[in-house]
């Protein structure tokens, strides 16, 4: 048969708006420093939290937790908007962003380069936050009557499950489960790892088909991203208030003896994200050869805006604006790698989660043996995988790391006051890590077109979509 008769590639006709064009949500919340908002949310905060406790001796300690529950009410609905939006968004993010490649060849690179890399650098996270937990042991640092005391007065609230450590039998059936028997019901109980394989099957498949048939899906789908992008919106305008709702509660449970001794846990937290973010400043040194410092602030409003917001997917349309136009990445990259590194890149959740096993485990006396390590770094890497990313969420899956090894999970009442600075603190790691493997991807998978000429061929789509009024063009066979 004649090569001019050749079936083209669907995925080099078909072409979807870019995600970062819904950047518009979130232009006004980086104008606004909802970041300076925050921290002063905090601070306020901590100091009502403090004044208001039962250490204070004003009100009375039934009193001062229901003043707490009230003051956090504002928070507990700021996190249900966000928990509730973050499913659909990146279930329609991760299939438009496939749909964005250059074509199927590509595509595959990406995605296998991209999960091994992934993989890598979550193993690497995980390694500096158990090896700083086991050389500074925080949980040495918290009187036994204190946990008693915590943990006595707020089991009530967090929910424990028995759970048992797998056997090697038990792995194949394990590894079946990821694969959504009801992709609905995973949607609806947001099994991330579950919803990602879901979008990237339902993704190559609409690729796969000609055009004509999958630009109404397509279609939808944008309509979809608008929605969640307008949702997250409204619910930025709780967050200050959220913030200093929640760390009032919080500070109104623990008193200002427990948050004194929950100092060096957080120093702990923190150096270990901040190790992070050196190793990723040296990746950009190694791979682009510029300066790491540049870069940094080239990237600076997606982080003070994740830093706010406690959530890599809610700020994906500025990453991607961010990696395309301050970092030069290519658009069938940066509309890829970001929103599935923003459901599966979570090396600074990782990081905190198996620091905080650790101290758990300190604070309880419980020995942690090499066999009970291992298993909390083989956790966390399955959890963190499949962690949502929305504000609080790494705390909850933390009690699944627990109990692979023994450790109480009413311990995780004693780490929740102190939760909001760290998950904040996270998530700023969590999307630099994004927008490294963004320029990481961008000299390790080629195309077949230069970036230059990427940039050139989505302005003309952006053109062509202006004048027909279109979301989804198809282009026809060159």
């Amino acid at each position: 048969m004649s090569s001019r008769y050749k079936i083209p590639d669907p995925l080099t006709l078909i072409h979807p708006r870019s995600l970062k064009n819904l950047n518009y949500h979130l232009h006004e919340l980086v104008k606004s420093r909802l970041w300076l908002k925050i921290l002063i949310g905090m601070m306020l905060g901590i100091i009502t939290g403090l004044v208001l406790g039962p250490s204070t001796g004003i009100l009375s300690k039934e009193m001062s937790y229901t003043i707490g529950e009230w003051l956090a009410l504002p928070g507990y609905i700021f996190l249900a908007l966000l928990q509730m939006i973050v499913v659909p968004l990146v279930f329609a993010s991760i299939i438009r962003g496939i749909a964005s490649g250059e074509d199927m060849e590509q595509l595959k690179k990406i995605g296998l380069r991209t999960v091994a890399y992934f993989l890598v650098t979550t193993a690497l996270a995980i390694f500096i936050g158990l090896t700083l937990a086991l050389t500074i042991n925080p949980g040495m640092y918290i009187s036994s009557e204190l946990v008693q005391n915590t943990i006595i007065s707020d089991t009530a609230q967090v929910a424990s499950t028995e759970m048992t450590t797998p056997g090697v039998s038990e792995l194949p059936s394990m590894i079946t489960t990821i694969v959504p028997t009801n992709p609905l019901g995973s949607l609806a109980t947001g099994e991330m790892l579950q919803v990602v394989l879901f979008s990237v099957i339902i993704g190559v498949a609409l690729v796969s088909m000609t055009p004509a048939q999958s630009k109404p899906l397509l279609e939808l789908l944008g309509s979809l991203q608008e929605v969640s992008m307008t949702v997250v919106r409204w619910s930025m305008l709780l967050a200050p208030i959220a913030v200093f709702g929640l760390i009032s509660k919080f500070t109104l449970n623990l008193g200002i003896d427990a948050l004194l001794g929950m100092l060096v846990y957080v120093g702990t937290v923190l150096l270990g994200l901040l190790m992070m973010l050196v190793f990723y400043m040296l990746v950009i040194l190694a791979v682009t050869g510029k300066n790491p410092i540049n870069f940094l602030r080239s990237i600076r409003d997606v982080l003070l805006l994740a830093f706010s917001t406690s959530s890599s997917a809610a700020v994906m349309p500025l990453s991607i604006k961010t990696a395309e136009e301050n970092m030069g990445v290519r658009p069938s990259i940066s509309q890829f790698v970001i929103p599935l590194g923003a459901t599966i890149n979570m090396n600074g959740t990782a990081l905190y989660q198996s620091i905080a096993a650790v101290f758990l485990a300190q604070a309880f006396g419980i020995e942690l043996g090499f066999i009970e390590l291992l298993i909390i770094m083989i956790t966390v890497v399955g959890a963190s995988i499949g962690t949502p990313s929305t504000p609080g969420v790494g705390i909850v899956i933390l009690a699944l790391i627990l109990s692979s090894v023994g450790i109480p999970t009413a311990g995780i009442a004693l780490i929740i006051g102190v939760d909001r600075i760290l998950d904040m603190s996270r998530t700023a790691v969590n999307v630099t890590g994004d927008l490294v493997t963004c320029v990481v991807m961008d000299k390790w998978v080629s195309g077949k077109k230069t970036a230059n000429e990427e940039f050139i061929e989505v302005a003309k789509h952006e053109a062509q979509r202006r004048a027909l009024g279109e979301d989804v063009i198809i282009t026809t066979q060159e």
